[in-house]
């Protein structure tokens, strides 16, 4: 493993956090921490801690004592000096001397000697690092350290690599046992560079910032040279019979998996290097033995569902294979629980992870965020398992083990308790969505919780907004079938399915009905006519395969309702959208899928811009002002009303083929 330990960065580190006030250790403790979070075989999403003892004034000036410790809710890779809050070192130390100590007690220790009522609760392992003399303390779950120790015989293999260099303890769970059962075996061997924790991870431990990283990157080097020159892989499985001739795709596949595990956000991910293990000959047997380290649990549950490949042209059958896999997993997950169980409420028994043979891994998460996190935490399982099957037999924890960090009331704080907003695991996608009313609809929906897909012909604009909203962003032309097709099979691969639809590209072409052009009027109705059809096609079939419903929502016109002198080669085609709107909403009604539309009207956009208002005004002999707010409440409608109108269909679980109409109060335009 690479050292890139600079002492150039790390000087300027120091420099630059002096400028705030934050001590020489504390930002040295920052850069490596920093360091070690950002390499992914060494720590991953919260996995790992760090520390650096040192002295702090209280507010009445005087010295105190203190090891700043990762705090809960901080990643490594990112870290900043307030993640790592200062906690008073002697009476943590004092603990030494119990025989037992509850975790609540432990918890309650560690809060209680916070220097900052506001600071983030410190981790679980802040014993370990407070009981250890040294002032730089760091943790990590290193992949070939856990290649090395998670073997049935890890126990002397670590003790025969590591000799006198590292303290090699059995497992035992994180918490106040494992800090006093390393803090005595330091005691033993304190000339040791660090300690290995069999089916757990690794610390080092130095008196600088630098030694204790210098010791972590050169005993995982250790581990990975073992691995490097074991040379074994594992063995593909025989082609099986009935293989399908065509593979499915992940986007056929994952509205299948989502609709029947629940409203999951799904991340699909492949490579040379998934296949070879999905594809592994012995992965019912590795595959479903258990965790590579304690934690990872509670993103990745116990073990995952394995599905054979699904055929292009037998998804049915696949669809029929996978929902009993996913019942029996169901049950199996439930008897797991009920043999362990000491008075723990059940979590929800679906599973996180799904590997499918000749195709890759999916997995769960109540969030686009969560189920990236657990497709990186797999990731990283599968590189540990396979290093271990190339110099033995991977090995987990126990069962009983695993259960009791699954439902370990400090590891499942991690998750967080919030309650979920209204449409969290909902995915929704916008067409337009680098215009003003897109936009301002998307970043109503994700205010909601949604996943957001933006569809938009301007592939910069949209590449924009969609990092603007840290969301999916694809260029698009919603006239081209196949592309709207392609579009949402890109949907479905990043996030799973697609829950609701807001179809609102659109452009104004104006003329004189009886004397425009015929391609102008055709472009308008390939836009604002056949566009809406090509995206409710697409999201039907989706919304069909998921079985859970959808919500399809049309951006119509009040054009659609009343004509205006001029503005038929728009208004025609968005009648039609109409009648398009409740077309679906009777055919698919009966799939739960509801279709509503919005017809607003001067709303400032792409369509209604500065030069048309203006125009507009001048032709009515008003004001611009006056114009926008030509209306019954006398003021301008916005692209934010909209937006929330859109919203507010979508959160109607009994509206359906209705259309809203947001212009402010036009009664010409009521519908009768």
């Amino acid at each position: 493993m690479q050292n890139r330990y600079s002492q150039a960065d790390a000087d300027a580190t120091v420099a630059r956090y002096a400028d705030r006030g934050v001590s020489r250790e504390v930002a040295l403790r920052v850069y490596t921490t920093r360091l070690l979070g950002r390499e992914s075989r060494l720590v991953l999403h919260g996995g790992g801690n760090t520390s650096v003892k040192t002295v702090v004034k209280n507010l009445l000036g005087e010295p105190v004592n203190v090891v700043c410790v990762k705090g809960s809710g901080w990643d490594m890779g990112d870290i900043e000096p307030q993640g790592l809050p200062a906690v008073r070192l002697e009476p943590l130390r004092e603990l030494l001397a119990l025989d037992t100590l509850t975790d609540e007690d432990m918890v309650n220790a560690h809060r209680t000697n916070l220097l900052r009522s506001d600071a983030p609760t410190p981790s679980v392992e802040t014993l370990l690092h407070a009981f250890l003399p040294h002032a730089y303390v760091d943790h990590t779950h290193a992949n070939a350290v856990l290649s090395n120790t998670d073997q049935p015989d890890g126990l002397a293999r670590c003790r025969e690599l590591y000799g006198d260099r590292a303290i090699v303890l059995p497992y035992i769970m994180p918490g106040f046992t494992l800090a006093k059962a390393a803090c005595e075996a330091y005691q033993a061997h304190p000339d040791c560079e660090g300690i290995i924790l069999i089916k757990h991870g690794i610390f080092t431990f130095g008196s600088t910032d630098r030694e204790a990283y210098d010791r972590m990157i050169d005993l995982v080097s250790l581990a990975e040279a073992v691995l490097a020159h074991a040379g074994r892989t594992l063995v593909r499985a025989p082609t099986p019979p009935d293989l399908p001739d065509t593979v499915a795709t992940p986007a056929q596949v994952a509205p299948i998996l989502r609709g029947l595990t629940g409203r999951f956000i799904l991340e699909f991910r492949t490579g040379d290097d998934i296949l070879e293990y999905v594809n592994g000959a012995e992965l019912d047997r590795y595959g479903r033995a258990g965790v590579v380290t304690p934690d990872h649990v509670i993103r990745t549950k116990p073990r995952p569902l394995i599905l054979p490949a699904p055929g292009s042209d037998t998804l049915a059958s696949f669809a029929g294979t996978a929902r009993r896999a996913i019942d029996e997993y169901v049950s199996q997950y439930r008897s797991y629980f009920d043999r362990h169980n000491t008075g723990q409420t059940p979590l929800d028994p679906m599973p996180r992870v799904v590997l499918v043979r000749g195709l890759g891994m999916f997995t769960l998460g109540n969030s686009a965020r969560a189920a990236r996190v657990a497709a990186d935490v797999t990731e990283a399982a599968m590189n540990v398992i396979t290093g271990a099957e190339s110099i033995g037999r991977f090995e987990s924890i126990t069962e009983a083990e695993t259960f009791q960090m699954e439902y370990w009331s400090l590891e499942q704080a991690k998750l967080g308790t919030a309650v979920e907003p209204e449409l969290a695991r909902h995915v929704v996608v916008v067409t337009g969505g680098a215009g003003t009313i897109g936009f301002a609809t998307a970043a109503a929906f994700a205010r909601q919780g949604a996943e957001i897909a933006l569809l938009d012909l301007d592939a910069d604009g949209v590449t924009e907004r969609a990092a603007e909203l840290g969301c999916l962003g694809l260029a698009c032309d919603v006239t081209n079938a196949t592309a709207v097709d392609a579009a949402f099979d890109s949907i479905c691969t990043t996030y799973g399915g697609v829950d609701i639809v807001v179809s609102n590209a659109g452009a104004a072409w104006q003329g004189t009905i009886g004397e425009v052009d015929d391609d102008l009027l055709r472009r308008s109705f390939e836009l604002n006519f056949f566009a809406h059809q090509n995206v409710a096609r697409a999201a039907v079939a989706i919304m069909r395969a998921q079985c859970f419903g959808g919500t399809l929502l049309f951006n119509v016109s009040k054009q659609a309702v009343q004509p205006g002198p001029g503005f038929g080669p728009y208004g025609l085609p968005k009648a039609a959208t109409m009648a398009l709107v409740r077309q679906y909403a009777v055919d698919y009604g009966a799939d739960g899928i509801r279709a509503n539309g919005v017809n607003a009207d001067r709303v400032r956009s792409g369509m209604v811009n500065d030069e048309m208002i203006r125009s507009r005004a001048a032709a009515r002999q008003v004001t611009e002002t006056d114009y926008m707010a030509g209306n019954l409440l006398h003021r301008e409608v916005t692209a934010e009303d909209v937006a929330g109108a859109f919203v507010a269909l979508a959160l109607a679980p009994a509206t359906t083929g209705a259309i809203m109409t947001v212009d402010g109060g036009n009664i010409a335009a009521a519908l009768r």
